[in-house]
């Protein structure tokens, strides 16, 4: 059990002295179905860090108007927790955050989370087999980086003595289960940080700001711009949508759910069960185009171009809404009322490009000037930095980026070699362009109480991936890929500089679920004891002051 004492370290920070058999770091769908699983199997001695003020993960930290999932709610979920109450086929952002909220709530997690608890840096020491980790009270980091001007997952200067206080824990076995697509990316554009008037990216919306009668800009047009966009075209005085580069977008099957339905579903929990199995399947069929023969994606582009047809008439703009790229290539998008939003009169699509933002306005590559009341970065997260650079390290203090200078790999997306006792849930190569994360997660929670029971039974105090068996593993994964729609020439957010595509699992969801159903020890390397364990090459460094 953990064990608390307070203490003042010898630089000053504060440590509550928590010691702790399990830490899991967010409360998404990853940390808090680990949280699950573990109760389940009898741990108890664990906690879980959210740097918010509430659970939810990205269904908490993003809340855009017409925030919504693009998976089918009934597959959406966690499979031993079906919801007979889904008021709709694709859930809306408050409904997801508050069916994780009751996942929460009934199997007793609020006890095991700490919120408003930023992770700024967790450190392995060989010497005590153990993981360093320092938290910020988040609501002081925010306010610093505020003072400083940095955008979220911007390297904190360690050495500023005006960095918030530090509070310190330890643990055996960390648990990361941050989600890909959390660090929000901004663009680089001249003048940017020189504008006056409100701006905000899509996932720090400020709700109090009124946008009626504005002259809007909105860049970037990706998963979330086309959902939000339809709503700041139903109030903006004006919208300037820069687009970079079209998506592909199909119709969107979605309808509520009825009461009868509903009704159904409750006194008969197997007939959702079937719904929530031939959602899976027709998902898993989109692989035959994804992964093995990208011809059939002919069939979803002729759809897709229907589409653009039936909902404009005006032949520039299908035009500028038509993507150049192979279908799938990028992530396909689903919506309803994205192409009749940009029909409206208030709304101009600008292909030209950005050659600088102003005080009060933007400049376009062609250099026409327009007056900007509200800026709106619809620009995605930095999907290849997973994990924000500073914050894990691993054996003789690596970074984990440092690890991955050709771009993010795991062994079966979940564990790094130089990095024992470290755990990856959404990790490199599982994500998908087809079907439910969820399924994923649930595989990957899957293997790490398979190995932390492995562990206990052979008295096991650490496991690392072998170096060479991830290598081996990684080139498998991308000799896949090689031959995929992904691989197919478009620039997107699923390949790395390096050309490699770091993100995506080249599969059916089922072969990653046979992959991850036991551990496989003989491909790790497993101490017993500390006199097993690896002495440090360099002294244990302190996360707070560098030295």
């Amino acid at each position: 059990m953990s064990s608390q004492s307070d203490s003042t370290q010898s630089d000053g920070t504060q440590s509550d002295g928590t010691q702790s058999d399990i830490v899991i770091i967010g409360t998404g769908f990853s940390g808090l179905g680990m949280g699950i699983r573990l109760r389940q199997a009898g741990y108890t001695d664990f906690v879980i860090l959210e740097q918010s003020d509430d659970i939810g993960g990205t269904w908490h930290e993003n809340h855009y108007p017409g925030c919504a999932c693009d998976v089918q709610s009934a597959l959406y979920s966690f499979s031993f927790e079906p919801n007979p109450d889904w008021s709709r086929m694709f859930a809306r952002q408050e409904e997801i955050k508050a069916y994780l909220k009751h996942c929460a709530e009934k199997y007793n997690l609020m006890p095991h989370i700490r919120l408003n608890t930023h992770v700024v840096g967790a450190r392995y020491q060989s010497t005590g087999q153990r993981w360093a980790i320092e938290t910020m009270a988040s609501p002081d980091l925010w306010a610093y980086r505020q003072r400083k001007w940095l955008n979220p997952g911007d390297e904190l200067d360690r050495n500023d003595p005006e960095l918030p206080p530090v509070t310190r824990l330890a643990t055996p076995i960390l648990i990361s289960g941050m989600g890909g697509l959390s660090t929000p990316a901004y663009p680089a554009i001249k003048g940017a940080d020189r504008f006056k008037g409100k701006q905000f990216h899509s996932q720090d919306w400020d709700h109090e700001y009124d946008l009626r009668g504005k002259r809007v800009a909105v860049i970037g047009t990706g998963a979330s711009a086309i959902q939000f966009v339809p709503e700041v075209a139903k109030v903006a005085g004006h919208l300037d949508l820069y687009q970079r580069t079209p998506p592909w977008i199909v119709p969107k099957p979605d309808r509520a759910i009825s009461a009868p339905e509903k009704a159904l579903f409750r006194r008969v929990p197997s007939a959702q069960a079937l719904l929530r199995n031939s959602i899976y399947w027709q998902l898993e069929a989109r692989v035959l185009g994804f992964v093995l023969n990208p011809r059939i994606l002919k069939l979803g582009e002729m759809q897709a171009r229907r589409h653009i047809r039936r909902q404009i008439s005006d032949p520039e703009l299908r035009r500028k809404v038509t993507p150049d790229f192979h279908f799938g290539c990028k992530r396909v998008l689903i919506s309803n009322n994205y192409y009749p939003a940009l029909t409206q009169d208030n709304v101009d699509v600008l292909t030209d490009g950005i050659r600088e933002i102003r005080a009060h306005s933007i400049v376009d590559g062609e250099g026409v000037e327009r007056p900007v009341d509200c800026l709106i970065y619809g620009t995605g997260f930095k999907a290849q930095e997973p994990i924000p650079r500073g914050m894990v390290f691993g054996r003789a203090g690596v970074d984990l980026l440092d690890a991955w200078q050709a771009g993010a790999e795991a062994y079966k997306g979940t564990t790094v070699a130089g990095f024992p006792n470290f755990f990856m849930l959404m990790g490199p190569n599982t994500g998908l362009g087809h079907s439910s994360m969820v399924y994923m997660i649930e595989s990957q929670v899957q293997y790490v109480l398979a190995t932390l029971r492995k562990m206990k039974r052979r008295g096991w105090q650490t496991v690392e991936v072998k170096a060479d068996v991830q290598s081996r593993y990684n080139a498998s994964i991308h000799a896949k890929l090689g031959d995929s729609v992904w691989q197919s020439g478009c620039k997107s957010w699923y390949v790395n500089e390096h050309g490699r595509n770091t993100t995506l699992w080249p599969g059916f969801t089922w072969q990653f679920r046979q992959q991850t159903r036991d551990f496989d020890a003989g491909q790790y390397h497993c101490e017993r004891t500390l006199a097993e364990a690896p002495a440090s090459p360099t002294p244990e460094i302190s996360l707070a002051t560098g030295s």
